[in-house]
């Protein structure tokens, strides 16, 4: 069976999502419709945004999942993402840290979902 992996993340507005991410992945949408934009991440994974799903998607509500973008650069190349990510205005909640699986930084993008750079297992 050949299958995709496809990460869904809700939020108000599609468009103006896939300008953050791509911005943030430096990638263009691989497919997209008014509500529903993909950006292709490599063999078998997808990241979709998805609009219209939820009314007034609002950013206060606690989120209990995380996009997570695993990198092979080791720490210096997450503090580099992480610099690039503070100048251009992006909202983080915690900087980069000590885990249990590596060093790592928490963000969100404008409705309040939350993205993890960390590296590769």
């Amino acid at each position: 069976m050949t299958a995709s992996v496809v990460t869904i993340v809700y939020v108000n507005d599609a468009p103006a999502a896939a300008r953050f991410y791509g911005d943030l992945l430096d990638m263009s949408p691989s497919f997209e419709t008014p509500g529903y934009i993909a950006f292709d991440l490599g063999p078998g994974a997808d990241l979709a945004l998805w609009a219209g799903q939820f009314e007034n998607l609002s950013s206060e509500v606690p989120r209990t999942s995380e996009v997570c973008l695993a990198i092979d650069g080791g720490p210096d190349q997450l503090d580099e993402i992480f610099e690039e990510w503070n100048a251009k205005g992006v909202t983080i909640l915690h900087g980069p840290s000590e885990a249990g699986f590596g060093r790592t930084f928490l963000a969100v993008d404008p409705d309040g979902n939350r993205i993890r750079v960390a590296p590769q297992d």
